[in-house]
């Protein structure tokens, strides 16, 4: 299989194009192929269909556009339209068709119009979006409901030199074609025209394109807010890490110099009289690092979630690095398949040492645990997403072509870099660094308060990473779940950042107070407790959903929630992992500087 994987990757690289790939140059006269793409209901962005599955002005053949496998994934099927569009020519009111309707056609048009159905064609790597038509409800008694059909569009469109700036469509000065008394058994025609004017800018940037585009993007309008409120979200995190740090580094303090100083008084005593005290959490020490059950699925966990810290990591620093302008249909998506596929090495690296280190035999069952832990979870919730909306004709259903192709990537590349990781994990895995010696019968665990219960630290641990997003979340979710590409990656950078300090700074604190109480089973415990924001995460999904969006129907749920449900993974997983190794950090620091026979 190895000599197939270079040309894999030479395939998905392909379907990615690289920065100004997408540029075009034009001489005046020369033709600007519009391309239209996609069609649904205005707060359903996930539900969307191929334009020409409604009844409007379509060629004899429709001639698709080649995509990448990130405009695939993001729902794109762009077909070339019957715009006769030239650069930098001008053309007023041309006849596109003439169009000749069904009763079931004008009705399928009405439902449409109804349901807000908006359309989003693309010239030059530009989307231009517009609503297929018009809607007005007015007064309770009498209640009039009227619809009409936009029969004619305005594209316009700005040019500096040879290249294309900015374009849009408008409406603003068109009367719609009203379907509010089509009755009869007879057909409904209907002229198409469009028009065309040309404009020059002195503005040659292409980035700063998309930003008057119709839509009015709420980054722009909010920008100060934004840093405002990330700032404030900064500060509160600051102050919280700097008192449990300056807090917890006092109490260590006192309780180190009176643990050593009682070592020094009773050393002529024997070790078994100084277990009988109340001794907090020295007096565990034979037993805190007593191997969990479930090593296998522990560190399973821990090498996907290190496998996702690289892959957010890589994302967040190629956004950085511009590599996702805004005109890039996709690119992110993309990227993403390509660095989880690359990345694999690290989760079977990661699990295979660590299984070796805390005493695993079953190696290669681990790294099957692996490799299917989050990969299985995934499958399952497309499978459920994908089958809705094949079953609706929705263009988020994927291609059998493309499916293969990520099947293949899988199989191919994303497998076979997970045993290999493992292999090397499995062969440079040294034996466990514990500072004290286990004994062999587990100590007794005295009764715990009702504050130090997992429920709670799962609270506390969650709760407190998620309040230091939340700001940010509703932004990223307005972008994912909405028409807006996010841009503003120096606020994610900053708050991807804050969200990994403060989950192993609760997780260090958590395990100390679980250690003050002598109960000694931190292991899973520390994964829970950081890992619960995903939990937030999910129920902060739900009311988004509920609150703060006018998202509807079987299709747009059910893609929602499945994904929704899966970022919560994805969050419990990586957030778990840095919670687990800032504890064990913590603790072989603690009992290192603990003097003991």
């Amino acid at each position: 299989m190895a000599p197939h994987q270079p040309w894999l990757l030479l395939l998905l690289l392909a379907s990615w194009p690289l920065p100004g790939s997408s540029e075009t140059r034009y001489q005046p006269g020369d033709p600007v192929v519009l391309y239209v793409n996609k069609v649904g209901p205005y707060h359903n962005p996930q539900e969307t269909y191929h334009y020409y599955q409604l009844p409007v002005c379509s060629p004899e053949k429709i001639q698709h556009k080649s995509l990448s496998l990130g405009e695939v994934l993001d729902g794109d099927r762009m077909a070339e339209s019957m715009y006769q569009i030239r650069f930098r020519e001008s053309v007023e009111k041309t006849v596109l068709c003439v169009k000749t309707l069904t009763l079931d056609q004008v009705e399928r048009l009405r439902q449409a119009i109804e349901e807000l159905y908006y359309f989003e064609f693309v010239v030059d790597d530009i989307p231009l979006r517009g609503f297929v038509g018009y809607m007005e409800e007015s007064g309770f008694l009498p209640h009039s409901h009227k619809i009409g059909l936009w029969t004619h569009l305005d594209f316009h469109l700005e040019w500096n030199g040879d290249r294309i700036i900015y374009a849009n469509v408008s409406v603003r000065d068109v009367k719609p074609h009203s379907l509010d008394d089509v009755r009869g058994p007879g057909p409904l025609s209907l002229t198409h025209t469009y028009s065309v004017r040309w404009s020059e800018t002195a503005s040659d940037r292409r980035g700063e394109r998309r930003g008057r585009g119709d839509d009015g993007g709420f980054f722009p309008h909010t920008l100060e807010i934004h840093w405002l409120s990330i700032i404030n979200s900064m500060v509160l995190v600051f102050l919280l890490v700097g008192f449990v740090v300056v807090i917890l580094m006092r109490v260590l303090k006192n309780d180190l110099a009176r643990y050593n100083l009682d070592e020094e008084a009773s050393s002529s005593s024997s070790g078994d009289d100084f277990d009988q005290g109340d001794n907090g959490w020295k007096i565990i020490h034979t037993d805190v690092f007593r191997f969990p059950p479930c090593r296998s699925l522990l560190c399973a966990v821990l090498g996907v979630g290190s496998q996702f810290l690289a892959l957010g990591t890589g994302i967040i620093a190629m956004a950085l690095l511009g590599m996702f302008n805004v005109h890039r249909h996709g690119a992110i998506n993309s990227a993403a398949i390509l660095l989880y596929a690359l990345t694999c090495c690290i989760s079977g690296y990661i699990s295979s040492n660590f299984y070796r280190q805390v005493g695993g035999e079953r190696w290669v069952w681990n790294i099957m645990l692996t490799t299917s832990l989050f990969s299985a979870p995934f499958f399952v919730t497309w499978s459920v997403v994908n089958s809705v909306h094949w079953a609706n004709g929705s263009t988020q259903a994927l291609p059998a072509t493309t499916i293969l192709l990520l099947l293949t990537v899988w199989l191919l590349v994303g497998f076979p870099l997970t045993v290999i990781g493992g292999i090397f994990g499995k062969n440079r895995a040294g034996p466990f660094d514990a500072p004290c010696r286990t004994k062999n019968i587990a100590r007794e665990i005295p009764p715990q308060p009702w504050y130090k219960a997992t429920l709670v630290h799962m609270t506390i641990g969650g709760f407190l990473p998620f309040s230091a997003i939340s700001v940010e979340l509703y932004y990223i979710f307005a972008t994912v779940w909405g028409r807006e590409q996010y841009t503003l990656y120096g606020i994610l950078f900053f708050v991807f950042a804050i969200l990994l300090s403060v989950g192993a700074c609760i997780s260090i604190a958590l395990t100390y107070f679980q250690l003050s109480g002598e109960d000694y089973r931190w292991w899973w415990r520390s994964v829970l407790s950081a890992g619960s924001t995903g939990v937030f995460i999910f129920l902060y999904s739900v009311f988004y959903y509920s609150r703060r969006s006018n998202m509807s129907g079987a299709v747009q749920t059910v893609e929602f929630f499945g994904y929704s449900l899966l970022t919560g993974y994805v969050f419990f997983l990586m957030l778990g992992t840095v919670s687990f190794f800032a504890s064990l950090k913590f603790i072989r620091y603690i009992y290192v500087n603990l003097k003991m026979d």
